[in-house]
């Protein structure tokens, strides 16, 4: 049994996309948040590869998605290069800063990450056990230059100004940054590949802001090199690559990089990634989040235009970016059953 996701990925066009969601393990889940209570904090969960592995499933046990994500954090890299690391409640992540040579200097090697991160292939590996049978195992890393804004800044920022600074500043010392995180994300998702993930995604959440040539040099060559490194490694595993609100650069951009997949949020349209996406193969996306929260005939009718739209070649149904603490979860049962029963 070849599996749905995995059917597409490879170029196949079906009746009825396959389905998964970005963050489906998180906090709109009254299950997830009884676990994360168990764990602690954020971090203990992702690390506690039993619990971790349990909120991964808990998606799969309620909704039957196609595929479950492998719960973690792409800011788990830069803990085990050697950032600290540490969650504030209702604000999210926060980082020490790189701010000069000796900060970077002070970073591990990315042959030294395994063992911080050995927690994460545990949970892998029981995912792989677990699962259903029919359902594919996703692993997952940020990309170089978005892991580089918040390992910059210690933090999110609305602009990314931190990292563009920097990287006008002093141009050597964010290369050298980029460098090491490129090596590090390789280590990273082969090792989650041979604990068991039968597909990866490169997450590039900032890549919208890189305009010109900044895209080209972090966006483009970055992936670029993680990409034709893991396929020299490992040639069967897809790969998915998302870089967030690429606008017109997302035409063209898998082949650019080699991926098998390109991941697309909600500020294009389906009829646009129709016509200059999809040409190219295999498209992931792209209902907007916010449909999660509200509902109602919206919803199914915004997903059956996606669905309609995007049914002339391969295309893995998914949100435009990740469901919100606030999403309904009867809303995802219904975008799912408006999939599985589109006319």
């Amino acid at each position: 049994m070849t599996k749905k996701i995995l059917k597409a990925l490879a170029g196949e066009k079906q009746e009825v996309p396959p389905i998964w969601m970005m963050r489906q393990a998180g906090r709109y889940l009254p299950e997830y948040r009884e676990t994360r209570a168990q764990a602690g904090d954020f971090l203990s969960l992702c690390y506690n590869s039993d619990l971790a592995a349990e909120v991964t499933l808990q998606p799969i046990r309620r909704y039957g998605f196609d595929a479950a994500i492998l719960f973690a954090d792409i800011l788990l890299l830069p803990q085990a290069l050697g950032a600290d690391l540490w969650f504030v409640t209702g604000e999210g992540p926060r980082l020490s800063t790189l701010q000069t040579k000796l900060d970077f200097e002070n970073l591990r090697k990315p042959e030294e990450i395994n063992e911080t991160l050995a927690p994460i292939y545990e949970t892998v590996k029981i995912l792989s056990k677990e699962l259903p049978r029919e359902t594919t195992l996703i692993g997952f890393a940020g990309a170089p230059w978005t892991v580089a804004t918040y390992m910059v800044a210690g933090r999110g920022t609305p602009d990314q100004a931190p990292a563009h600074l920097l990287k006008n500043k002093n141009p050597e010392l964010f290369d050298d940054l980029i460098n090491l995180l490129i090596e590090g994300t390789i280590e990273y998702l082969s090792h989650q590949i041979i604990a068991g993930a039968e597909v990866v995604k490169i997450f590039d959440s900032w890549a919208g802001s890189l305009k010109g040539n900044d895209f080209d040099k972090y966006a483009v060559e970055p992936c670029k090199k993680i990409i034709s490194a893991l396929k020299v490694k490992h040639p069967h595993i897809p790969i998915i690559a998302f870089p967030r609100q690429a606008s017109n650069r997302y035409i063209g951009f898998s082949k650019q990089v080699g991926s098998d997949c390109i991941a697309l949020d909600e500020s294009v349209s389906a009829e646009w990634i129709s016509q200059n996406i999809q040409v190219d193969g295999c498209v992931q996306g792209n209902l907007a989040s916010s449909h999660m929260v509200s509902g109602g005939n919206a919803l199914v009718d915004e997903t059956k235009r996606i669905v309609k739209a995007l049914s002339n070649g391969p295309h893995i149904f998914n949100l435009g970016h990740g469901i919100t603490p606030e999403a309904d979860p009867q809303n995802v049962q219904i975008m799912i059953d408006t999939i599985r029963t589109a006319e």
